[in-house]
């Protein structure tokens, strides 16, 4: 008899100061469907901050926020998008402080945190790298089972950051056992 694997809880987090995306997933494996994940929804959201608030203020919101939902969920690992190119500097200056923010919670918290780039995601979560916002929330709903489109589109992308995580997660899991065999000899 196969024992089952245990659940794995994965945050999802779509860096924004105005708007941040977060999606709690669990993952259950199981031996009588194709599929090793049967991910379900625990948490699905925006966080928001108003503009007219100071930087550090709505930082200190966002972290409130994000420690209050870690707590309440207590997930194995963090998925963040990593934004590497950005058009407007100011919104990329925000995103980059969102994003350290939530890796230097996870780090203090011992939490696992992992960053993925957007066609990272989307090449996950629909096959192909290039995909539009609608495709990926179309395959989010699919890949979830939810009756709608996942709004807004910051929490979708956080459900597809998540759902990224737990497809890549168990490869990640054996390479990283394949090297502690290879370095103990």
């Amino acid at each position: 008899m196969f024992a089952q694997k245990p659940a794995l809880v994965v945050l999802g987090i779509d860096p924004g100061l105005t708007r941040c995306g977060y999606a709690v997933l669990r993952s259950q494996s199981s031996r009588h469907s194709k599929s090793s994940l049967n991910p379900a929804v625990v948490a699905l959201g925006v966080m928001t901050t108003p503009a007219t608030e100071q930087l550090q203020h709505r930082l200190c919101a966002l972290q409130l926020d994000i420690e209050k939902l870690i707590e309440e969920t207590r997930p194995d690992a963090i998925a963040v998008e990593q934004v590497f190119f950005q058009n407007n500097v100011r919104t990329a200056m925000s995103v980059g402080q969102v994003s350290g923010l939530v890796l230097a919670m996870a780090s203090r918290l011992g939490i696992d945190v992992v960053q993925y780039t957007p066609s990272q995601v989307k090449s996950a979560v629909t096959g192909s790298g290039t995909a539009n916002k609608l495709q990926v929330q179309k395959m989010v709903q699919q890949r979830l089972g939810l009756s709608t489109l996942p709004e807004p589109a910051d929490a979708a992308d956080a459900a597809a950051i998540a759902l990224c995580h737990l497809a890549v997660a168990p490869l990640r899991s054996s390479i990283q056992r394949a090297e502690s065999v290879v370095g103990a000899q």
